[in-house]
């Protein structure tokens, strides 16, 4: 088995976090979490949406994605309607108000993209953004594997399979 820090999971999650605790205390200055940002950024691309496309273009489980458009809704930064082909599903667009939220925040997060390009490298930068997206790409495709038949039946290990 690999070095634990060398780990694809714990890398990319080291990885993740030396990002993110430079753009945190701007968004929390703003009153933004993460993933109310992330949702902001989707809707600022298009005009609609529909929810569940929403969830997988900003990555978040529908639960988190419901509590989360409810409290952007209640603070006016989102739209959300019923689509019109099908009464089920819900579009969802930003406000003018979110619009100004994004223009507001931007330059500043423009600013911490720059300072991360300046130290770690512009081409590095586009480059491990290229790698990342082919990573996401060839891993896509790969077909999950359930763990069922590699789970350990020893009591010992607390396996979760059921016994018959």
């Amino acid at each position: 088995m690999r070095e634990f820090s060398r780990s694809l999971p714990m890398l990319l999650l080291r990885g993740r976090e030396a990002v993110m605790r430079h753009f945190r205390p701007l968004l929390r200055a703003h009153g933004l979490s993460e993933q109310q940002w992330r949702i902001l950024r989707a809707l600022s691309a298009v005009d609609a949406i529909e929810v569940t496309e929403l969830a997988h273009d900003a990555f978040l489980l529908g639960p988190s994605l419901s509590r989360i458009l409810r409290d952007l809704e209640s603070r006016k930064l989102l739209a959300r309607k019923t689509a019109r082909e099908d009464q089920r599903r819900s579009m969802v667009s930003i406000t003018p108000k979110g619009v100004k939220l994004i223009e507001t925040v931007g330059p500043f997060s423009e600013a911490i993209y720059a300072e991360i390009a300046r130290r770690y490298g512009g081409a590095q930068l586009g480059e491990l953004q290229d790698l990342l997206r082919t990573l996401d790409d060839s891993l896509s495709a790969m077909p999950v594997r359930h763990a069922a038949g590699a789970v350990d039946s020893d009591a010992d290990f607390g396996s979760t399979r059921r016994r018959k």
